[in-house]
């Protein structure tokens, strides 16, 4: 499941903006992008972050503007002088035109340091603070999308669940239909007088019962009404058991499939398939 969650704050002359962007993963898998300095609490952060969000792929940006204006940095100003001086006196020696040195001199490593101070205790207690309201942030964006993708589920479900019901007119006619083919093809390659009608009628009911789908109905009905039951559970991490659960109401639709003998029933089960999918789809997203 997807999740965003921003929130700033100020310390002193600082701005300091941290946001929360998340993939779905089935297990935590946390990315920084932040200051030097903030590096030492980095496993606070991970603590504190795999506590409230769960699980996910999350990039977390911890970013520090300076209110005077700019990011906060330092310029060395000692090896600034000995590289201009170094190189002043290179371009006199060579008899090079006079250029400007400034930008230069500023595009060498070392010359503009960030600020790596050591991160003071109340700086750190004013990011702590907005961290909690990034992820407060970050957890209502994850209700909302959770409760959208758990109301298409239901909806699907509940397609399903009407698919099914409209398959028992079909399977009324469907023993009709399988009792004259059969018949039929008896006649065509034994001949009528040939036929043995009591061994005619054992046979057509062990086939009838072989085909017959009324299992395979009750325990679906039964999927999709534990699948609805699990969705509208208080739990956040019900995903897993939902692919358990969409993966048993999947093999109920392949049987009925195999099973169908007619036509009208196979249109329903493409139907519940593509149904399935979608559902699937979802719940991948929640795992």
């Amino acid at each position: 499941m997807t999740g965003y969650g921003q929130a700033s704050g100020t310390y002193q002359t600082k701005k300091i903006t941290i946001e929360l962007r998340s993939l779905n993963s089935k297990f935590t898998d946390l990315r920084f992008k932040m200051p030097q300095n903030y590096k030492e609490k980095e496993h606070d952060l991970r603590r504190i972050i795999s506590k409230r969000a769960e699980r996910g792929k999350i990039d977390v940006s911890i970013n520090v503007e300076s209110l005077e204006g700019g990011d906060a940095f330092s310029l060395n100003k000692s090896l600034f002088k000995k590289y201009h001086e170094e190189l002043h006196t290179l371009q006199v020696e060579l008899g090079m035109d006079a250029g400007d040195l400034t930008q230069t001199i500023l595009r060498i490593p070392n010359v503009v340091v960030a600020d790596t101070n050591t991160l003071e205790p109340e700086e750190w207690k004013v990011v702590q603070e907005i961290l909690d309201e990034a992820l407060n942030a970050f957890q209502k964006f994850r209700k909302v999308e959770g409760k959208a993708m758990e109301e298409d589920c239901k909806v699907r479900v509940q397609n399903i669940s009407e698919a099914l019901v409209k398959i028992d007119p079909f399977e009324e006619e469907r023993a009709g239909k399988i009792k004259d083919r059969m018949l039929k093809n008896m006649e065509e390659y034994v001949g009528k007088d040939n036929i043995n009608a009591n061994r005619f009628e054992q046979e057509i009911l062990y086939y009838l019962e072989k085909l017959d789908i009324t299992e395979e109905k009750v325990r679906l009905e039964q999927h999709c009404k534990y699948f609805i039951e699990v969705v509208e559970t208080q739990k956040t991490q019900k995903g897993r058991k939902l692919n358990f659960i969409s993966q048993e109401i999947g093999r109920e639709i392949n049987t009925l499939g195999s099973k169908a003998s007619s036509s009208e029933i196979q249109h329903l089960v493409v139907q519940m398939k593509d149904e399935l999918e979608k559902i699937k789809e979802l719940v991948a997203n929640s795992v």
